[in-house]
């Protein structure tokens, strides 16, 4: 793997931070007579509002792979609102995932070709085996909002041990999903272009309302959950309007950096502007002509991400959650105790270059302030890198997740966690590595413990399986109740006053903090990010 692909994965895990379809093809769909198949009472065979499709049966229950919620967003419908999926005639098979969004190629497992297939708005449902109405969990990927897809975490064994059906989805990426023009305002409803992916997020909820009851799902008891940009996109659509009813509870995990916040309409028109530059475009249908190789290639070193001002999301999320005008729901919230040692290797370390301790004050100086200097001295950590990823740690993912937690106590229940297993082996993208880097408690570390990462098993030891256990019971218990407990563990309690510790038991086991904010010198951090903003 090169150095400039790790970095670059690094990197944009933060950076950047309808018509409808006739009624008489849907009633068409709804009223063909039951394939032959169905007189089999195959368990894997489902009719959607779009057509039948078949899974497959697993050990762990049944899963439904690559099912379109939408149309494909290709040629004019490149850059518009996501549309409802077309009708199919007969049975759509569903046992493979469908195509990944349009991203360059990366370190992680499977990646490394790059996507151009625009075709990728589909969804993943996995159904573990019994009767009755179950809670639903629909999962957002991390990736900076550049990378990744639903795929990247395979939930069986997680959706059977916590009873739920889990859903995990595609949705556009960089500039696919989240350019940003004038010429592109003048085509939306909103007015407010750049949230296309946002959007599709929606669209995949509107299908799990729509649907889902038929997999055994409650569509009143559906949580959307994420990691790193899917944690993101959680708080982001903790505060969107539009995704009125479409949620009763959230989990995020690592995702309140940058405090959630989204580009404000200028800036986003800004860098759609310099886009098109790069393209040589002057107007949408030039850019709606470009192949995606072209499209993702203009799009390197430019920010993407959501965009404030329209319907979809008004006003920044924290002004919408210290406002009461966000979605009123449960929120299980966290970050884990070393997330920034991930970027600090991706930057030094990986390659060649660790950072020395002659280098090191002025490049944190220079990046975070005379004043970090004083905090992270090098005496208290193991080495110069180390020392920066726990500085750069503490600014983008404890201090924000922290301050999420405090605005959304005063509007109601949430439950902070931090995930501190500093001995979880690294997570997948990082195990073949040719390096003895002590990641720790790093950025993505304990989504291993939750789910089958890239599809593979992770390499837990016995105490780390418990914690895995623990974990998938608290995690559970919230999906189903909206309150997060697992047995012999403590209680985490509703609020901002204590953060529950996620540790094996050599390492001290579960635990109630009240001092995970002075760990993370957040006193600095809170003090800098106030004055940032004004």
């Amino acid at each position: 793997m090169s150095e400039t692909v790790l970095r670059r994965s690094a990197n944009r895990l933060i950076t950047g931070l309808t018509t409808l379809t006739t009624l008489t093809a849907l009633a068409a769909v709804l009223a063909a007579p039951l394939p032959a198949l169905a007189a089999t009472r195959d368990a894997a065979l489902v009719r959607t509002d779009a057509g039948w499709i078949r899974g497959q049966t697993t050990t762990e229950g049944r899963q439904f792979l690559g099912v379109p919620y939408a149309q494909p967003p290709v040629g004019d419908l490149r850059w518009t609102e996501p549309r409802p999926v077309r009708p199919w005639q007969g049975v759509r098979e569903a046992g493979d995932f469908g195509n990944r969004c349009v991203q360059t190629a990366s370190w992680d497992p499977g990646y490394e070709q790059p996507s151009l297939t625009e075709d990728c708005l589909d969804l993943n449902v996995y159904v573990p085996d019994g009767a009755g109405r179950r809670p639903v969990m629909v999962w957002l990927h991390g990736g900076g909002l550049t990378a990744g897809a639903g795929e990247d975490v395979v939930p069986d064994t997680f959706a059977r041990r916590i009873g739920a059906v889990v859903v995990t989805v595609n949705y556009r990426l960089g500039a696919m999903g989240f350019l940003a023009t004038a010429g592109l305002d003048d085509e939306l409803r909103d007015g407010v272009s750049g949230n296309f992916g946002m959007l599709d997020q929606q669209a995949a909820l509107r299908w799990v309302r729509a649907n889902i009851g038929r997999f055994g799902g409650d569509p009143a008891r559906v949580t959307i959950a994420g990691e790193s940009a899917g944690g993101r996109s959680v708080c982001t659509q903790l505060a969107s309007p539009t995704s009125k009813g479409l949620f009763r509870a959230g989990i995020v995990q690592s995702g309140a950096y940058g405090d959630c916040a989204a580009r404000t309409h200028g800036t986003a028109v800004a860098q759609g502007r310099a886009f098109m530059e790069k393209l040589g475009c002057a107007d949408t249908a030039c850019l709606r002509a470009k192949p995606a190789a072209e499209i993702l290639a203009a799009q390197a070193g430019l920010s993407w991400g959501p965009v404030t001002g329209g319907a979809y999301l008004p006003v920044q999320p924290f002004e919408a959650f210290a406002k009461g005008a966000a979605a009123r729901v449960p929120v299980l919230n966290g970050a884990n105790q070393d997330e920034g040692r991930l970027f600090a290797f991706a930057r030094f370390d990986a390659s060649g270059t660790p950072l020395t301790a002659e280098q090191y004050p002025e490049v944190v100086r220079t990046d975070f302030g005379e004043r970090a200097l004083a905090q992270y001295p090098l005496s208290t950590h193991s080495s110069p890198t180390i020392a920066y990823g726990t500085a750069q740690g503490d600014q983008l993912f404890a201090c924000p997740a922290l301050r999420l937690d405090q605005v959304l106590a005063r509007r109601g229940q949430v439950y902070a966690y931090e995930f501190a297993d500093r001995t979880a082996p690294p997570f997948a993208s990082l195990r073949n590595l040719n390096t003895d880097f002590d990641f720790g408690a790093t950025h993505v570390n304990e989504v291993q413990y939750l789910f089958k990462h890239f599809g593979l098993e992770a390499p837990l030891d016995a105490e780390q399986r418990a914690l895995s256990r623990q974990m998938i019971d608290y995690w559970g218990s919230f999906v189903r109740d909206g309150v997060p407990r697992a047995a012999g563990q403590p209680a985490i309690p509703a609020g901002a006053a204590k953060v529950l510790s996620l540790r094996t038991i050599s390492e001290g086991g579960n635990s109630l903090s009240t001092t995970v904010r002075d760990e993370h010198r957040c006193n600095l951090w809170d003090s800098a990010a106030v004055e940032l903003n004004g």
